[in-house]
């Protein structure tokens, strides 16, 4: 299924460069006669976002040091290539290919992808039963009809589940529905109890089909990190932007430099693991408590034989939301791997990080059992993320939540002193929560520090 298929964006489709470049127009006063040569830029965090902005800014002369907390670069573009599969722990999908930056980036990067079909795919209801394909698609109808006009029945306190379950109680309770509101709205945006009835629609998206990767999605991460100076292993616990020189701590060291770009996580800002001297300005310091940051964890489990149906996408509607509703068949893709991987979303997600491996794949197969009958085996292997407790990350991707504004994008955007500026998807206003919208944010930050020059 097609994320953000709901939303239906004005801008979708528009050229990189005018995406990247009209935000910043006007944002920064240009100093005349800087040699580029003699400014050095710090970015804190080696993401795409941070990879994006080194990558510009050496290219135009600057001296660009990238601060990466991690053992290696790409962030949220993460690959686990510990079985025969490259596991993509969090971006996998490029969303939409027309236009769409990535897409440019997966062939100049060597990624390889496969185009997911929407269409290939069968719903079970408790009991193995196999829903009818025309009684999913009239409910997947009514949910875009329906997406359409809630908002004007929302309002800025109440949150999307509670207007949702006022006006449709029936539907609230159906078990096909608690899957589509599942896999459908809080996979793509946050948990419904906190989500906006106001925004939840919100952000554009490129046009064209979806293409996920297959041979690891950090091959664009590493692409772009390619003769970059990047120091690894590095956790930087201070930025004290109180002087002309801008100073960052990590690991007991200081890096002095002109300018400071921050591209770690909204979770990380909103758990307060960098000091800032003096602290950020009340208006960021807000939009970074507004805006909300989604759980999202994934499983990947692999069998010696496959006993599935053969088909891109599996789903099952259990009684509780959230919870290992959705399969996407990895043998499509792979055919000598037989492997499916599944998730977890919001709270439940949150509650699989106290889970063992035991408990989790027990869940998983009580699903899976009661679709294909308790003969079928148990995985040979199983692997897992937990973005949540991730101290790196502290959750997957920002959304639009109860209290949001959509100037609160912006404002986490805005740069401070023309000294300190941030980039990543919950910067990004038409583009959060995306691997190209942090792409984008990174080569607008870059394009302000230049027009300083």
């Amino acid at each position: 299924m097609q994320r953000r298929q709901f939303v239906k964006g004005s801008l979708a489709g528009l050229p990189t460069l005018f995406l990247a470049t009209s935000l910043v127009a006007g944002a920064c006063k240009k100093n005349n006669n800087v040699d580029p040569n003699s400014k050095t830029v710090v970015i804190v965090g080696g993401g795409v976002s941070g990879l994006s902005a080194a990558k510009k800014l050496k290219e135009k002369g600057l001296t660009v040091i990238v601060l990466e907390a991690q053992d290696k670069v790409g962030g949220r573009l993460r690959t686990n290539r510990s079985l025969s599969v490259a596991f993509d722990e969090g971006a996998s999908w490029i969303h939409g290919i027309n236009g769409n930056p990535m897409a440019t980036l997966a062939q100049q990067a060597g990624m390889d992808t496969f185009y997911t079909d929407d269409n290939s795919r069968k719903s079970y209801d408790i009991g193995g039963v196999l829903r009818s394909s025309i009684a999913y698609d009239d409910a997947e109808e009514e949910l875009y009809a329906i997406l359409e006009t809630l908002m004007k029945s929302g309002n800025a306190s109440q949150s999307f589940e509670t207007v949702f379950t006022n006006l449709y109680p029936a539907k609230a309770n159906d078990r096909l529905w608690k899957f589509l509101l599942s896999t459908y709205i809080t996979f793509d945006t946050g948990d419904l109890n906190q989500l906006s009835s106001l925004l939840y629609n919100e952000g554009e998206e490129f046009s064209g089909v979806e293409k996920i990767a297959t041979n690891g999605y950090d091959t664009i991460a590493n692409y772009l990190a390619k003769d970059l100076t990047v120091q690894l292993n590095q956790r930087v616990t201070k930025i004290d932007y109180s002087d002309t020189k801008i100073a960052v701590t990590h690991n007991g060291t200081t890096t002095v430099a002109d300018y400071v770009i921050v591209t770690v996580p909204l979770g990380v800002l909103k758990a307060n693991s960098i000091e800032f001297v003096p602290a950020l300005p009340a208006v960021k310091q807000t939009a970074v408590q507004k805006v909300g940051m989604n759980c999202v964890n994934k499983f990947l489990l692999t069998w010696n034989t496959a006993f599935w149906d053969n088909v891109q996408y599996l789903s099952y509607t259990p009684e509780v939301r959230d919870k290992f509703n959705y399969f996407v068949n990895v043998k499509k893709f792979h055919p000598d791997v037989n492997a499916l991987m599944t998730f977890a979303y919001a709270d439940y997600g949150r509650q699989t990080e106290t889970m063992s491996d035991a408990q989790v794949t027990a869940d998983i197969m009580g699903h899976l059992r009661d679709m294909y009958g308790t003969s079928i085996p148990d995985p040979t292997t199983m692997l897992r993320t937990k973005w949540q407790s991730n101290e790196n990350s502290v959750g997957a991707y920002s959304y639009t939540a109860v209290g949001t504004a959509m100037h609160h994008f912006d404002d986490l955007a805005e740069e401070v002193n023309d000294r300190l500026f941030f980039a990543g998807e919950h910067t990004h206003i038409d583009y959060f929560s995306t691997a190209h919208g942090a792409y984008l944010s990174g080569i607008r930050e870059a394009d302000k520090i230049i027009a300083l020059l």
